[in-house]
């Protein structure tokens, strides 16, 4: 019987135009480290990660490298690669370069605050339904528009969350998924992906848990999200998280 195996794929292939800056927002520093660190930095110190898949754009392959992997010894990174035009290109390249995986671990590397309790909490629940997802609750009242932004519907708030990552699939499952959607993409045009859950929703056609995350662990996007983060590490310093 084959040992369990657990891969986090990275992703940081993103130009992070949002954020409005020649430096892409992955590698803005924060607290005087790149944003990027602390993303991997989280999968490198946990229990529950065997094995770093980082997914980046080609010409920033070395820096990665350099400036981080080897900078702090993040010695889980077993293989930086390419990324795609589109995430779910990256996440693809990330999941064809795996060998051998139970369980992957699928993060944005511009979420820099993912907690060990958090991957703890999703690693127990994906054992149990091969598929979850991380995320919080709304804190805001959301309106569904149609294509015109006028209002036709309002969803119960407490039925509503806002979803993060990492999110967390059984390896077989998530790549035949991804398979399913390659095969379609090459016969025209994929429209409306934009989390690993919909892909497993759209071809596996099994539930996703919902798994609670934490409303510090933000995706830097925008300069106002840059300045958030900034109070975060300040305080995850002084609790010498990072």
């Amino acid at each position: 019987m084959k040992a369990e195996k657990r891969v986090a794929i990275v992703l940081a292939a993103g130009q992070g135009k949002r954020m409005n800056t020649d430096i892409k927002k992955q590698y803005l520093l924060l607290a005087n480290k790149p944003i990027l660190y602390y993303s991997l930095y989280a999968f490198q110190k946990s229990n529950i990660i065997d094995e770093i898949i980082l997914v980046t754009a080609e010409e920033d392959i070395e820096y990665c490298k350099t400036e981080i992997i080897e900078k702090y010894k993040m010695t889980k990174v077993k293989n930086i690669i390419t990324g795609g035009k589109e995430r779910y290109d990256s996440v693809y390249m990330g999941l064809k370069t795996i060998k051998d995986c139970t369980y992957v671990f699928i993060h944005d590397g511009a979420r820099p605050f993912i907690k060990e309790e958090i991957l703890k909490s999703a690693y127990e629940n994906v054992k149990q339904t091969g598929a979850c997802v991380v995320g919080v609750k709304s804190k805001d009242t959301v309106k569904i528009a149609d294509p015109n932004d006028v209002i036709q519907s309002t969803p119960k708030r407490e039925n509503v969350w806002c979803v993060q990552t990492p999110q967390v699939f059984s390896y077989k499952k998530i790549r035949n998924a991804y398979d399913n959607l390659m095969e379609e993409k090459s016969t025209g045009k994929i429209d409306g992906i934009t989390d690993d859950a919909m892909v497993f929703e759209r071809y596996i056609k099994e539930a996703v848990q919902l798994v609670w995350g934490g409303y510090e662990n933000i995706k830097i996007t925008t300069p106002e999200d840059l300045e958030i983060a900034e109070v975060f590490v300040k305080r995850y310093q002084n609790l010498g998280v990072v």
